[in-house]
């Protein structure tokens, strides 16, 4: 193609620059979120992976217990055996800090083992301090992450929290081995266990095998050493369970993203596809120039690939500072939580980049795929007589959308591949394939519909559906997408929300919560404490709540174990089995949903479950919903769970009052008894209402997405009518010359547009409810391994597409009013 063509294509870009801000605005944005999520957690699991290289350092293998930690008697055995050269001992803690939000990973460590094995983690003392501080207790050195983040220095004090009780440590130098993301402190693994009551545990071994031992070889003979519960694994394989972990939550954003995407490629192919109808006598004239048809379609393609490049590299910018933003705003996953105590750094990384920008290229050439090969199609002596509009093709297209609603169906029955429900966003896509194959169709079938009206201006816009109806169904095409993710996301959201909601109401049935720390931090309320809190006046009842992280299979993540009060029916959120008396001499345990798809797990097995370094055999008396938990959780009776493990400690504490007691007072008391600092209490609606928030706040993503997408469709409706409205100026004009008047032609467009909105809402509603099942029953339960209960917001949904229509009305009368100002005379003139 020459130069002078190149210009004439792509200068057609300029002529419409609102339809071209918003294709390019649509592009930007999928490609905007879909590089910030990759940029955060690429960021973030390369600190990660950078922070397990640290702690592991030469070695070889990795002795990994739950986080109550194992018998240090075990690394005494293991350093003796011959295939390990050098042991190193750990015992690490997530120290709750009093008076701050959030906590800090302190590693316990031996510091004449560190050099042989973990030399990063040295603790350099400041100056000043004496060369074996790092042996006395009462001290810690911090890393410069951590240092920064908590603004101490060497000599300051840090507070930390063991059970309630509140401990000074003074900072007494660095860790300069650390990374520049890792927040974390080291101190004695002797003044650790005693600090946090962990005497004789370790939860770690690092081992650095003798010369010439092969590791697998090493690891089959040391396993037989080990405790249930305990697992030895290679350093990477590590690494990747915790990878893992986030796989779903950064794929589920991903999709998100690419949905993004495809509503901006509709939203091209809605803009091409309407300025190849207003410029096909122009197209012919080419043609009849000698222009090829080959070189016709690739000059419209090219116009499509500079809308994609543009907005791609505009997205590009843009994704950058949104990474940026959420490292400052919510951290390096997104405030998912996967990866506490790390502070990744952005950076410009190019092939991510390219990747992206080649994403919204190929958006804006596939959005102008069909225009482009049906502009090459037409014939120019028909093309040079016919009108703008006999080029949009609007015939149904019954059988292409059915195929594809077979194929959604299909998809959506089939399994996960590697964790990633990629089945299910394929199902996804194929509904929206299927609902703007079905626009013409349903175009057709309303048409006939409101060939019944009587009103003039009823009859003019049937008479334009009819012999136009390819207008309405490109105007639709972009509402289509838009309102399909907007209603499926609405779906969606509601219906989680809803079933949290009521999972909320279940878990929690007392009316007051103490919580001295979270379940993986260092606060913990003992049997004292306990008994101190159900003495306090107005108390009823207290029934304590113990979490605790176990290993079932070196392959998999940790789990939960969950010990509550479970002896009625209404104690666990049930979706299976029951709460009744043992049918045999087994105890009971209920296992979540996560725990059936990830360990395969039934009602009526057995389940192994090491407790106090042995396995403790339990018999699934059900399943339960657990919205916590994504990666398994097994709930015990709280006193079979003291029974069998002798663990007497608590993280949570329900508190029932007695009737007529305050619950404000009772809370008060229990603050001042044990200290503002170190315990936290609230209501159950407290609780609800923060959860509640916590999870509007995890969807704010998802709630911009809405917006966007319908002011993409929106702004779809008002280009195509600007657009067709030019076009029809002499219409107007013979319309004005018969005795209407501006008004009313300005009604006869906002009808039309409403009708072209209406149509779009419609299938885009249908859509938009098949793709929220798809995410509810297929997506949310392959990547997160729970389910909930479908809940339409069918008011909200109803509001919703009564203000699209009306706004879509709006638009369309606004956008014809400046085809409209010009005089009658004149407009009819263009036709002479």
């Amino acid at each position: 193609m020459s130069a002078a063509l190149r210009r004439l294509f792509l200068a057609s870009l300029r002529r419409r620059p609102l339809a071209t801000a918003l294709s390019l605005a649509a592009i930007a944005l999928g490609v905007a979120l879909g590089l910030a999520v990759q940029l955060i957690h690429d960021a973030a699991l390369d600190e990660f992976g950078r922070g397990l290289r640290l702690l592991a350092g030469e070695s070889d293998l990795q002795v990994l217990g739950p986080r109550g930690g194992f018998d240090d008697a075990l690394y005494l055995a293991l350093a003796a055996r011959p295939e390990v050269a050098e042991a190193s001992p750990l015992l690490e803690v997530q120290a709750r800090l009093p008076g701050r939000d959030g906590s800090l990973r302190i590693l316990g460590a031996d510091i004449f083992r560190l050099p042989g094995v973990q030399p990063a983690l040295l603790p350099v003392p400041a100056e000043g301090v004496g060369q074996f501080a790092a042996l006395e207790a009462g001290r810690i050195f911090l890393s410069a992450a951590a240092s920064a983040e908590l603004g101490l220095a060497p000599g300051n004090v840090l507070a930390v929290q063991s059970g309630v009780v509140e401990h000074a440590l003074t900072v007494s130098g660095g860790v300069p081995g650390a990374g520049a993301g890792q927040a974390l402190g080291v101190m004695d693994i002797a003044a650790a266990q005693q600090l946090f009551d962990r005497p004789g545990l370790l939860t770690r071994i690092d081992l650095r095998l003798a010369p010439g031992v092969a590791r697998e070889e090493a690891r089959r003979s040391l396993a037989a050493l080990l405790p249930p519960g305990v697992e030895l694994l290679a350093p990477e394989a590590a690494a990747a369970q915790v990878a893992g972990l986030s796989r779903a939550y950064r794929v589920n954003l991903g999709m998100l993203a690419a949905i993004a995407l495809l509503t901006g490629a509709f939203l091209v192919f809605s803009t091409q596809m309407l300025a190849v109808a207003r410029r096909r006598q122009e197209f012919a004239f080419l043609r009849a120039l000698g222009l090829e048809r080959s070189g016709l379609k690739r000059g419209l393609l090219a116009e499509g690939a500079a809308l994609g490049l543009l907005g791609g590299l505009g997205g590009v910018a843009l994704g950058h500072g949104l990474a940026a933003l959420a490292f400052r705003l919510v951290g390096g996953d997104l405030g998912a939580g996967f990866f506490e105590g790390l502070r990744p750094a952005l950076r410009f990384e190019p092939l991510p980049a390219l990747a992206y920008a080649a994403l919204g290229v190929a958006a804006g050439v596939a959005g102008s795929w069909v225009p482009a090969r049906d502009a090459a199609a037409l014939v120019p002596a028909r093309a040079l007589r016919a009108a703008d509009e006999a080029g949009l093709d609007a015939r149904p297209r019954w059988v292409a959308a059915f195929s594809c609603a077979l194929a959604a169906a299909v998809l959506s029955r089939l399994p996960a591949l590697g964790g990633v429900p990629v089945a299910g966003y394929a199902a996804v896509a194929c509904i929206l394939a299927a609902a703007v194959l079905a626009l013409p169709g349903v175009t057709a079938a309303v048409a006939r519909v409101l060939a019944r009206g009587r009103a003039v201006l009823w009859r003019l816009a049937h008479a334009r559906l009819a012999a136009a109806p390819g207008q309405t169904v490109v105007a639709g095409a972009a509402v289509v997408a838009s309102v399909a993710l907007a209603a499926a996301m609405a779906i969606m959201v509601n219906s989680f929300r809803l079933s949290l909601d009521d999972w909320l109401a279940r878990m929690l049935p007392a009316d007051l919560y103490l919580q001295a720390s979270s379940s993986a931090a260092s606060g913990y309320l003992d049997e004292d404490t306990v008994a101190a809190v159900a003495a306090l006046p107005g108390v009823a009842a207290v029934e304590p709540i113990r979490f605790e992280q176990i290993r079932l299979d070196g392959q998999r993540a940790p789990v939960t174990l969950l010990a509550r009060t479970i002896r009625a029916e209404g104690d666990l959120p049930l979706v299976e089995g029951h709460i009744a008396v043992p049918p045999d001499d087994l105890p009971q345990a209920w296992i979540s949903e996560a725990m059936v798809d990830l360990f395969g797990l039934a009602t009526g097995d057995e389940l192994a479950v090491p407790m106090a370094g042995r396995l403790q055999r339990f018999r699934v008396a059900g399943v339960w919903r657990d919205y916590a938990r994504q990666h398994g959780a097994v709930a015990v009776d709280l006193a079979v769970y003291q029974a069998l493990g002798g663990d007497h400690r608590a993280n949570d504490l329900a508190i029932r009052l007695r009737p007529g007691a305050d619950p404000a007072a009772v809370a008060q008391a229990a603050v001042a008894a044990l200290g503002e600092r170190t315990v936290r209490v609230a209501t159950t609606g407290e609780v609800r209402a923060r959860s509640l928030e916590i999870f509007d706040r995890s969807f704010l993503v998802t709630y911009l997405m809405e917006a966007a997408a319908v002011l993409i469709g929106l702004a779809g409706i008002a280009t195509s009518f600007a657009a067709l409205a030019t076009a029809r100026r002499r219409e107007f004009g013979m319309l004005r010359h018969l005795g209407f008047t501006r008004g009313e032609i300005g009604r006869l467009l906002a009808l039309e547009g409403a009708l072209a909105a209406a149509l779009g809402v419609a299938v885009g509603l249908a859509a938009g409810a098949a793709v929220a099942w798809v995410l509810v029953e297929v997506v949310n339960r392959q990547s997160f391994h729970w389910s909930m209960d479908m809940s339409v917001p069918a008011g909200g949904l109803a509001l919703f597409a009564a203000v699209l229509v009306a706004l879509a009305a709006l638009a369309a009368r606004l956008a014809g009013a400046h085809a409209m100002r010009r005089p009658a005379v004149l407009a009819v003139r263009e036709d002479w």
